[in-house]
């Protein structure tokens, strides 16, 4: 069956139609990861997005299942080059096909993913309709595309009420142990063979702004036990738990949106509890506390981004999944500095808070596959917690 893809500066790509047969319209973003669609597909931070795939083969290995970052795809559309229609590997559980199907999302492929990543990058993101209607009408639809927003996305992303993830427990100090994370709510997690470090014992919340479950297992295999929170949950609820840490988790949507959030978040920030955010939660917290954020022309998505460690002068290669971005010109040292800037264009990524326990970073530390050069962050949270605790 043929599909149109129709942007909103009026170029239109026709291709053929994948995944569930519905139209819609969405913002057209483009990633450049050149494996792990599946992970893409299921992060939480596309939804209100149709994602374009840069690399032309899509689907070579299927879908596995435990490889999921959330329970289950979030972005409107996906777009591709080609779809391998027969995967090969020996986890493969369904085709990419039978995946988009399954779950209402639509697609098209065959089409030049090159000439609509070149139109995206000269001219910016744009909105765009994923239809299989031939007669569409030119005039009719680009008002559509130009009126469409993606809303307060983080309410349709977050969980519906907080649930615990368990730290792994050791079996000899530093040494290996049978189990990772335990789920009592969202996910069943398999037995993987962890290190335990110096988590043991300590608790953590995380606002789930649009989380994946690797971030929790990231702190479960260091031995910390985690609440996840839903978006809306009061600061207050948060701290009468009594972390010994605070994560503001990764999500979808403009920052700005997020008022009621924002206003809770600052509350966090005036407890003294260490916190460590990610992505949205480092857009947010940056909000809450007089920053500015502004939306990027294309944004930055992929697993290959060179990140500088302003401190330390290191460089680290980082999977990034957002378009907007903390504005350090409106930054007040006294209250924020830069601690990590992205090489290629200078943007921020990443912030140290004066005189306060807390750091957040714009790109993805719990990020697999891709890059995990920056895992460290997770023990930095932790060495935190202990100057915290010993305060």
């Amino acid at each position: 069956m043929k599909a149109f893809l129709i942007l909103e500066d009026g170029t239109v790509f026709e291709g053929t139609h994948i995944g569930a047969d519905k139209e819609i319209i969405s913002e057209i973003v483009f990633n450049t990861s050149m494996a792990g669609y599946l992970e893409v597909l299921t992060d939480p931070s596309y939804a209100g997005q149709a994602v374009c795939m840069t690399y032309p083969l899509i689907g070579n290995y299927g879908v596995c299942s435990e490889d999921m970052e959330s329970r289950r795809p979030w972005p409107d559309g996906f777009i591709v080059r080609e779809l391998s229609r027969i995967p090969s590997n020996f986890r493969c559980d369904k085709t990419i096909q039978q995946f988009l199907t399954e779950n209402g999302v639509p697609g098209i492929a065959g089409i030049d993913t090159r000439a609509l990543t070149k139109i995206l990058r000269e001219k910016g993101t744009m909105n765009g309709m994923i239809t299989t209607n031939a007669e569409y009408v030119l005039d009719e639809v680009l008002p559509k595309l130009k009126a469409y927003t993606t809303g307060k996305v983080v309410e349709k992303v977050t969980c519906a009420q907080k649930y615990e993830v368990k730290g792994s427990e050791s079996l000899a100090d530093n040494g290996p142990i049978s189990g990772s994370a335990v789920y009592t709510g969202e996910k069943e997690q398999k037995p993987t063979l962890v290190r335990a470090l110096n988590g043991k014992g300590k608790k953590v919340a995380l606002l789930d702004l649009g989380t994946k479950y690797n971030i929790a297992d990231s702190l479960s295999k260091r031995g910390i036990d985690v609440t996840v929170y839903p978006a809306h949950t009061s600061a207050q609820e948060i701290l009468d738990d009594k972390p010994d840490g605070i994560m503001l988790s990764i999500g979808p949507g403009d920052p700005k949106e997020c008022t009621e959030i924002i206003r809770e978040i600052k509350k966090l920030y005036d407890s003294d509890v260490p916190i460590f955010a990610i992505c949205l939660g480092h857009q947010l917290m940056a909000l809450a506390t007089g920053a500015d954020t502004y939306k990027m022309k294309y944004g930055h998505r992929g697993g290959n981004h060179p990140v500088k460690d302003l401190k330390t002068g290191r460089v680290y290669i980082s999977s990034q999944n957002h378009g907007y971005v903390v504005d350090m010109d409106q930054l007040d040292p006294s209250v924020a500095v830069p601690a990590f800037v992205n090489v290629n264009d200078g943007t921020c990524e990443g912030l140290s808070y004066t005189g306060k326990n807390i750091f957040t970073v714009q790109y993805h530390p719990e990020a697999c596959p891709g890059p995990q050069d920056s895992g460290y962050l997770f023990d930095r949270f932790i060495e935190m917690m202990e100057v915290g605790k010993n305060a």
